[in-house]
């Protein structure tokens, strides 16, 4: 029996976002930084956040062949990005390799999940999974966007601090 493309795609989105916390919560480990580590940290919550949701999502849908919608918290979105992006922390990243290295492994995964959401939302009939997968490509681009500002400043350190600009 071949499953539907809303099972299939809860399933890949639980399993998406398993690894995304897998690997966050690895980087945190390993971070040399209290702030790169705390950073990571709040990564890899928000994964598990995203796994409860989707995984209560599979057992409704595979029990009942709905959706629910959306509890009340579930609208809140990233809530660490003003918080978290601190000078402290771009500062660490920029000063450790394999935590910059980790950002743009992270930024990949984030904008996989942002297509992977966007394409189900923009496909799927239910409304309530519609909403479902909208929400969550949203809270993946304010990651996205989180990661990218890390990013640009570690990339305008590194080029300052090596005197590379094009003029």
């Amino acid at each position: 029996m071949t499953e539907d493309k809303s099972t299939e795609i809860l399933k890949n989105a639980i399993l998406l976002e398993k690894r995304g916390h897998a690997f966050y919560a690895k980087v945190a480990e390993q971070a040399t930084g209290g702030a790169v580590r705390r950073f990571f940290e709040l990564m890899a919550e928000e994964e598990v956040k995203h796994i409860r949701i989707l995984s209560d999502q599979f057992k409704t849908y595979h029990e009942e062949k709905r959706f629910k919608p959306l509890p009340e918290t579930g609208g809140r979105g990233f809530e660490t990005a003003e918080a978290i992006l601190s000078d402290d922390l771009k500062q660490q990243i920029s000063a450790a390799d394999y935590e910059a290295a980790a950002i743009s492994a992270a930024m990949a995964m984030e904008q996989k999940a942002i297509e992977i959401y966007n394409g189900r939302s923009s496909e799927a009939t239910d409304p309530n999974e519609k909403a479902l997968y909208r929400w969550l490509a949203d809270w993946e681009q304010q990651h996205l966007e989180s990661l990218s500002e890390i990013n640009n400043d570690i990339t305008r350190e590194i080029w300052h601090d090596n005197s590379f600009w094009p003029f």
